[in-house]
């Protein structure tokens, strides 16, 4: 699988070129403390290498195309204090890289250095071109690890043009495969396992952080993490979208919204449902929730491949003034924006929010989440409801379908 996933990469790039990627080193968070290292997606995806200080080369000719992958060593004093980290026959097991392309990182930069040396043009041509992973969200954030060594490289290499390959990967990561949607599949169920647990301790719970907890629990249960910050926001709380505090105490009146993902398999998922503490709605609460409920079902019967997002946006958004309009919540169009204020979904995959371009139409294969909302800070009450979806040529697949949503059944459950 590994090796598809790089031949199609490969296939996509320009000749004479190489293609640099990094997994990523965690963080310095203080003096001798690190944050928890994270594996660079994009490098994963073309390795299934788990590593940290891990480079992944690939060259191509007009003839030739080969992958290098570059890890430390074995140290046996460090094996002591953390565990080993990977053999050379083990990465190579993973990858799918032959064993000897798999090298010391130590070599890495004489390896490069001689790909541009005459002797070594034999091998790969003359290189035009390097492709790098350059990432940025923003223009103020400071240039991750794959911006950081392109703009070195550039100053070694002047003559030698820049390519993105997140672009590329990008679009290869869009539509799901086979084994990405078994993955997104494993992570729901254990969110749809970890919902109904926060259901039967809803009724007995006293504060957001006895759910917090639990859910937690259930995950470590599974071997598994959130694939995002928590969202566990009862009554007002749930009017503010990334409320993450999760330590107030729950009226027995209150709505409970629970905005939680899980990782599987690298994979994540991602889903929103909102309850009634007391096990009943309100007759308001249940206007509220039905009203965006109702735009939920009414998206999955619509989307499909080949919709925008900005299209996506805007029948959400003219579904919700409908049903706004219907519950007396507002008069004019106008006025929705104080009672929804994001946007009606996202790209799902190994990010939680996945790379792609969103002027570029949903492709087959793409999973992306619907996540309709009305945040009523007046009368203390937040609905959201998010699903998971399949994007077909016809239509999509709810992949979460079987995380209870209607009225009925929430109450039934909940008796």
């Amino acid at each position: 699988m590994f090796n598809l996933r790089r031949k199609k990469y490969l296939e996509m790039a320009e000749p004479y070129s190489l293609s640099i990627l990094y997994s990523g080193k965690a963080p310095h968070l203080s003096h001798d403390a690190y944050y928890p290292f994270q594996v660079n997606k994009n490098f994963w995806y073309l390795t299934n290498i788990d590593q940290e200080n891990a480079i992944l080369l690939m060259a191509k000719s007009s003839t030739k195309i080969d992958s290098y992958l570059f890890i430390k060593k074995i140290d046996p004093v460090e094996a002591l204090w953390v565990g080993e980290s990977l053999s050379f026959e083990k990465a190579s097991e993973l990858s799918g890289i032959p064993i000897e392309n798999v090298r010391d990182i130590e070599s890495f930069d004489v390896f490069l250095a001689n790909l541009f040396t005459q002797s070594r043009r034999a091998l790969y041509g003359a290189i035009e071109s390097v492709y790098f992973d350059i990432e940025r969200h923003s223009y103020k954030d400071e240039p991750l690890l794959g911006e950081r060594e392109a703009n070195k490289f550039k100053n070694k290499y002047p003559h030698i043009q820049i390519k993105h390959a997140g672009l590329i990967i990008a679009d290869l990561r869009g539509s799901k495969d086979d084994t990405e949607i078994k993955a997104i599949q494993g992570a729901l169920e254990v969110s749809r396992v970890a919902n109904l647990k926060l259901l039967d301790a809803l009724k007995t719970a006293h504060n957001e952080y006895d759910l917090y907890a639990l859910f937690n629990y259930v995950l470590n249960q599974h071997r598994t993490k959130p694939s995002f910050g928590e969202i566990i926001a009862s009554g007002k709380n749930a009017t503010i979208l990334h409320y993450e505090s999760h330590d107030s105490d729950m009226n027995p009146s209150d709505l409970v919204l629970l905005d939680l993902g899980v990782r599987y398999q690298y994979y994540a998922s991602d889903i929103t449902r909102t309850y009634p503490k007391s096990g009943q709605f309100t007759e308001r609460q249940k206007q509220i929730y039905q009203a965006v409920l109702n735009v939920n079902k009414e998206i999955i019967e619509w989307v499909k491949a080949g919709v925008t997002q900005f299209e996506y946006n805007e029948k959400g958004r003219n579904l919700l003034i409908r049903e706004a309009k219907k519950i007396g919540l507002i008069e004019k169009d106008e006025e929705i924006s104080k009672y929804y204020y994001h946007g009606l979904g996202h790209a799902l995959g190994l990010d939680v929010h996945d790379v792609g371009n969103p002027e570029l139409p949903f492709k087959v294969g793409q999973v992306i989440t619907v996540e309709p909302g009305l945040y009523v800070a007046e009368e203390g009450i937040g609905v959201r409801i998010e699903d998971n979806l399949l994007l077909t040529e016809n239509g999509c697949i709810n992949l979460s379908k079987d995380i209870i949503k209607e009225v009925k059944d929430i109450e039934d459950y909940l008796k």
